[in-house]
């Protein structure tokens, strides 16, 4: 049968940066076999070591999770789509009190005048608005049209969460921090720009971060939490935490030009574990600077979000419960995928066995032992070898368009997805320097060659080229 598999971004590195792969195949498991023999460095990254698909990917047939059908045994005809839906590093109810609503002033029915002459909002939808508390977690790309648009919406108290402070490289898409306030905290940033679009607003600001010590606390307090994290232990953590107190958790993600957003609220379906058990190995998956982001992708997903965090205050609508909306926006495509509640769920199925908040980092897979530890190199230490000629070899797995923004001189490029099957071109009695923009990506492509069973020794630039561009050499730009 001549089925097409749909390939996430996320998983393109693997696949030559091809988004679709034709193949012939009776069932999902015959078709990601083919896929996989054809790109051995994905195998990896899709199958455990016993050929088990592993839980941080979800494989939808037709927009239908196999998991609700045969498994990898489903059997797939002509012309059906496999997609993979990997994690990327959001009822139909009130959920506030609304028992005694607060009056609107006549400045405030001037102001939400275009809610209120809609039949969906009306007078007593704008007083839940006014009365509901909502918590954003993260002020960035997701978080900055969160913020501003529930800000005008008439939220009545916003609180923010984030310990970060205003960067450069943030402004192409955070448009909710300006120019001059790079080098501020984000939450000063955003909790003036709330405040100047809606002064009604009270602004609650939480500097610092959120932690299996503090997260409980902080979040009782509000009706609806809006997840703008940008890492999966916090995204876990945002998860149980909503599941043990009640609380809807609106989701987005983002991911170079694809998105995600849902709402899991455990008390009507599903929850974030129910869709994702297990986060994918650190790394994986890079964040924006790491792997870029089209700048006007969060503010697309973020007010999604915004969207949702709206119907499940006033209590209309449709809301995103058991629902995955998928969106490229290079194509300009949106899926939507059925999520559906897992019985064995550890937090939220019915016999629960996480009942307290754990050590996210440990669950993610961030406190490496002493035997997964990279050896690195400084760039200044690098540097003295070429000056004092000492043999070494470079490898950049960064993509081409990567490259042309600057290089090291005598690199050797091979992109991270062809490391393990290009690694015949190395020579393992040499050092071999591998080098990303910030060293993210290639300790990742060194513990790929370490488990393909590379005998080399195999060095890991600290940083990247970026602690090149700003130790050794100036002419070549940071990003």
């Amino acid at each position: 049968m001549s089925i097409s598999i749909l390939i996430p971004t996320a998983l393109r590195q693997f696949t030559d940066d091809l988004s679709e792969v034709n193949c012939e195949a009776k069932t999902v498991k015959e078709a990601l076999d083919e896929l996989t023999n054809k790109y051995i460095d994905l195998k990896k990254h899709l199958f455990t070591d016993s050929s088990s698909l592993r839980s941080f990917v979800n494989v939808y047939v037709n927009e239908v999770d196999i998991r609700q059908k045969n498994g990898l045994e489903t059997e797939i005809t002509d012309n059906d789509v496999i997609m993979l839906v990997p994690s990327i590093a959001g009822g139909s109810g009130e959920v506030c009190e609304t028992n005694t609503l607060p009056e609107l002033t006549k400045d405030e029915i001037t102001r939400y005048s275009r809610h209120l002459i809609l039949p969906e909002v009306g007078i007593e939808g704008q007083k839940k608005l006014k009365n509901s508390r909502v918590l954003l977690i993260g002020t960035g790309g997701l978080g900055a049209p969160l913020g501003m648009y529930l800000a005008a919406a008439g939220i009545g108290t916003i609180g923010i969460v984030d310990f970060d402070f205003v960067d450069e490289t943030n402004l192409q898409r955070q448009i909710i921090h300006g120019t001059r306030d790079i080098g501020r905290p984000k939450v000063a940033s955003a909790a003036d720009r709330i405040k100047n679009i809606n002064p009604k607003v009270t602004v609650i600001s939480y500097n610092t971060k959120l932690t299996s010590q503090n997260a409980l606390d902080i979040i009782k307090d509000y009706d609806v939490v809006a997840d703008g994290t940008d890492n999966f232990q916090t995204r876990y953590l945002v998860n149980d935490a909503c599941v043990l107190l009640n609380k809807p958790n609106i989701y987005g993600s983002v991911y170079r030009f694809e998105g995600q957003a849902s709402v899991f609220y455990a008390k009507e379906g599903a929850c974030y574990r129910c869709l994702y058990p297990e986060p994918p190995p650190p790394g994986l998956v890079p964040s924006c600077a790491e792997g870029g982001i089209l700048g006007v992708l969060p503010g697309i997903v973020g007010c999604i979000q915004a969207n949702e965090t709206i119907k499940m205050i006033i209590g209309g609508g449709n809301p995103l419960i058991n629902r995955l909306l998928v969106f490229d926006s290079w194509k300009m495509k949106f899926r939507e995928l059925k999520l559906n509640k897992d019985p064995q769920c550890p937090i939220c199925g019915k016999n629960p066995t996480i009942t307290e908040l754990i050590d996210y980092e440990e669950f993610c897979g961030l406190n490496q032992s002493s035997e997964e530890i990279i050896e690195e190199i400084t760039s200044i230490e690098l540097k003295k070898r070429f000056d004092e000629n000492i043999p070494v070899q470079i490898v950049d797995i960064r993509e081409p368009h990567e490259l042309a923004i600057g290089k090291l001189p005598n690199t050797k490029a091979i992109p991270f997805g062809q490391i393990v099957r290009r690694q015949s071109e190395l020579d393992p009695s040499i050092d071999t320097v591998f080098i990303c923009k910030i060293g993210v990506r290639s300790k990742m492509a060194i513990q790929a060659l370490r488990d393909s069973g590379y005998k080399g020794r195999l060095l890991n630039l600290k940083y990247g080229i970026n602690s090149w561009a700003n130790d050794i050499d100036s002419s070549i730009a940071k990003y």
